[in-house]
């Protein structure tokens, strides 16, 4: 009799944890007197790496810019990372898992976590906006076999 079940695919979150964070104000006190609505810069991305057999570590990484016209109000810079277990899972579906799945699960994480700093700081909460992860990764995937097409 043999054992089926070290065969069947294996997905766990082991740890989820703020890997780095980071929060300038360059222009306080007197920014805090500023009556203007700021505009608000995003930037995310998310990368995995390998830790071990089955095992990766997972990180969805935002930096947020605030602007009141041309002086930086503050700047946020958050990693949000997580250990996962990912076992028996075929290599073409692995990537989709790593930069799909993972994110989706860190992100709210994240969310808490700028929002925070935010207002700790003495400012508004930033809420940052769901994000589809699974539509960047097809874009990546297209951008990628489009840049593969015009090298050959």
């Amino acid at each position: 009799m043999t054992d089926t079940t070290q065969d069947q695919p294996f997905f766990s979150l082991d740890k989820i944890y703020v890997k780095d964070i980071s929060l300038e104000i360059p222009h306080a006190p007197h920014i805090f007197m500023e009556r203007d609505n700021p505009q608000i810069e995003v930037q995310l991305e998310s990368q995995a790496k390998s830790l071990d057999e089955g095992v990766f570590e997972v990180e969805v990484v935002s930096t947020v810019t605030t602007r009141v016209g041309e002086k930086v109000m503050f700047l946020i810079e958050a990693k949000q990372a997580g250990i996962f277990q990912i076992r028996n899972v075929p290599l073409d579906e692995l990537e989709p898992v790593l930069a799909v799945t993972c994110p989706n699960i860190l992100f709210p994480y994240l969310r808490e976590v700028v929002s925070d700093i935010s207002v700790r700081a003495g400012f508004a909460p930033v809420v940052l906006n769901p994000l589809n992860f699974e539509a960047l990764y097809q874009q990546r995937k297209q951008q990628e076999a489009a840049a593969a097409g015009t090298t050959h």
